[in-house]
């Protein structure tokens, strides 16, 4: 083959490449080129909570040096649902699991833990934040509105929680939670998955 048509070939293939990459790059696209993504989930709506995937390790917002849990954050079920498994310092544990229902507009999280709490939350992403919210009950039986809201913020992602047991009319300080990358260099493990791809030149000029 011509050298220069090789060339222009070769250049042609990596532009496409790294086009189609990058058009879904989050700070966690890159996994889910892996999975298959179920046709079932490819509304654009199944795609708003991505901004918490991730490998985490969970500070207190008022006590930003120690570490309190690690938190990942993982596309199950062909992409369709969101997998929370938290792992405590203090030994707590628990997972959640996020969908979007698609026949109501709205998204549901349900939060198991190793101490028998169970919440369920529903809401919406609105405003640049996903919010949702429920109702369980306090130790003693009282009815209890939660309130969670997570949202982007600066290297990480922060998620705030608060309750009400009046009803909603006032509200109380639940947890406030930031979340910063267990590896901040994340993205650079995933592109070594590429390194048998006839185009992984293309990925070591990713800046």
């Amino acid at each position: 083959m011509n050298p220069l048509a090789g060339w222009l070939r070769n250049g042609f293939f990596c532009a496409v490449f790294l086009l189609g990459s990058a058009a879904g790059l989050t700070r966690e696209a890159v996994p889910s080129l892996y999975p298959s993504q179920s046709a079932s989930c490819a509304l654009p709506e199944y795609r708003q909570f991505d901004f918490w995937l991730g490998d985490w390790d969970a500070f207190d917002v008022d006590n930003p040096s120690v570490k309190v849990a690690r938190n990942q954050v993982d596309r199950i079920l062909g992409g369709c649902v969101l997998l929370e498994n938290y792992q405590g310092t203090n030994g707590s544990q628990g997972q959640s699991f996020s969908i979007y229902d698609a026949s109501r507009g709205v998204w549901h999280q349900s939060w198991v833990t190793n101490r028998g709490q169970l919440l369920v939350i529903e809401g919406k992403f609105q405003g640049g934040q996903m919010v949702l919210s429920g109702v369980d009950r306090t130790s003693d039986g009282k009815e209890r509105h939660v309130r969670g809201t997570w949202k982007l913020a600066s290297r990480g992602v922060r998620e705030t929680a608060v309750t009400s047991t009046d009803g909603g009319k006032t509200w109380q300080p639940w947890f406030d939670m930031m979340f910063r990358s267990h590896n901040p260099n994340e993205l650079e493990p995933h592109f070594t998955r590429f390194s048998a791809s006839p185009y992984s030149d293309c990925l070591m000029r990713i800046p």
